[in-house]
């Protein structure tokens, strides 16, 4: 957690001189902000972030020259600070996460100039501080069959296989897993999915992230992992070998009828601060599931999830918290692992064992 009383010295990379004074003087407004300086491209600002020492950066993600993510790629394993990006809707984002940025903030439609400024604001306090490990990039995954693997050209990656079938055990027909993530969850949360196999029991997912952009992280999502993954609507129902992720502005909760399991996805008030919220997921499975059930909270700041994982775990489920060592931001597992709500801590990339050992029992 960053001091209360130390100002967080952040930089803003941004070729257009329109977008890098707005940020500047939209960030310099919060009293725990003070905006160092600025960088008009990715070379300029190589140049000056020894010498200024930020500790977050903003990015913009398309700059002529050098991309943000070739600047990444270059920047972090020099300088492992925090960075945020500002994007449009783009898939590069994506990319860009793998290379070792935190979070990403789309960039404002005209006339939402302030909740913009609000939302980075907030997503700069919750970086400062956050564990930066510079990332080679995304393994090359055995492909599914009729599509080829994606990754980001950055070398040579490792094979990694499929993981063995959990086979025809009627018992893993009734099980349903949830999982939750915030700040630095994109690329923890893909950690864990690459490692499950296709049959896994029916999986779903809360990350908080701005409109338009779930539904082309459960993409991605889809690509490079095993089982299908794809944004929730209203009425999907819950089965081995998919995963539904929350759509952005919608709260996702389970639904049961009889022994049939579907999701809702519907506009409302926030929940702990967040819609979609993992709290409103986990509440809703502590409630309706009567089968086995298994609840995963990872890497964010604040404290969303915790409360309903602890009432996940009170009704029976079995509960993983991502560990200290290998969260970005270690807020919203560590309330969960105080307040008793998680019975084993990993990595992330331990959580997909300690899942599958849990579900051989079952």
């Amino acid at each position: 957690m960053w001091p209360v009383n130390k100002k967080i010295r952040v930089m803003v990379v941004d070729d257009s001189i329109l977008a890098r004074t707005m940020i500047t003087q939209g960030l310099a407004k919060s009293p725990r902000i003070e905006v160092v300086g600025t960088g008009f491209n990715a070379r300029d600002a190589m140049a000056k972030v020894g010498q200024l020492k930020p500790d977050v950066m903003t990015l913009d993600v398309e700059m002529p020259g050098m991309s943000g993510i070739e600047f990444l790629k270059q920047l972090l394993p020099q300088s492992p600070l925090p960075v945020i990006l500002v994007s449009s809707l783009d898939l590069r984002v994506f990319d860009a996460l793998s290379a070792g940025a935190v979070d990403f903030v789309r960039k404002p439609e005209p006339g939402q100039n302030d909740a913009f400024i609000a939302s980075l604001t907030l997503k700069v306090i919750s970086a400062a501080g956050a564990q930066v490990r510079p990332r080679p990039g995304t393994p090359l995954l055995a492909p599914k069959p009729g599509t080829s693997p994606r990754m980001p050209a950055t070398g040579s990656q490792p094979l990694l296989s499929a993981p063995p079938l959990l086979g025809n055990r009627p018992s893993l027909d009734n099980v349903i897993i949830g999982l939750g993530a915030s700040t630095g969850g994109t690329e923890a949360t893909l950690e864990v999915m690459k490692r499950l196999p296709a049959d896994i029991p029916g999986m779903l997912i809360v990350q908080h992230m701005p409109i338009g952009f779930t539904q082309m992280y459960a993409e991605r999502l889809d690509r490079l992992c095993h089982m299908e993954v794809r944004e929730a609507k209203s009425g999907d129902e819950i089965r081995r070998g998919l995963a539904l992720l929350a759509p952005a502005d919608f709260q996702m909760r389970v639904v049961r009828s009889g022994s049939r399991y579907t999701v809702s996805c519907l506009p409302g008030d926030k929940v702990s601060g967040h819609r979609p919220s993992v709290d409103a997921l986990f509440f809703s499975m502590a409630e309706q599931v009567k089968c086995k059930m298994a609840g995963i909270i990872m890497t964010g700041m604040g404290r969303d999830g915790a409360d309903g994982l602890l009432k996940m775990r009170q009704s029976g489920a079995y509960t993983i918290g991502q560990d200290k060592a290998s969260s970005v931001v270690y807020g919203m597992p560590m309330v969960a692992y105080n307040i008793g709500a998680v019975q084993i801590q990993g990595s992330c990339e331990d959580i997909a064992g300690i899942l599958l050992r849990q579900l051989q029992k079952w």
